[in-house]
């Protein structure tokens, strides 16, 4: 699946590359808890594209809810 995930009214993602590693992180923590398979990842100022794969029926929502909450 390609899944795309944009700030709040386009609102800037990412200022630093803290940012990006910080947001690296806790995608990898989703993925693992809820069972996704992240194949490749661009990160840009305003959005995020995803390549992945859900191993169940939910997994893809639970790590966009995840990351939304952090």
């Amino acid at each position: 699946m390609h899944v795309i995930q944009r700030g709040n009214n386009r609102q800037t993602l990412f200022t630093s590359d803290q940012d990006v590693a910080a947001y690296a992180n806790w995608l990898t923590e989703g993925a693992i808890k809820f069972d996704l398979r992240v194949h490749g990842w661009v990160f840009m100022t305003h959005h995020v594209h995803l390549l992945v794969t859900p191993m169940h029926h939910d997994s893809v929502s639970r790590v966009m809810q995840y990351l939304g909450r952090l």
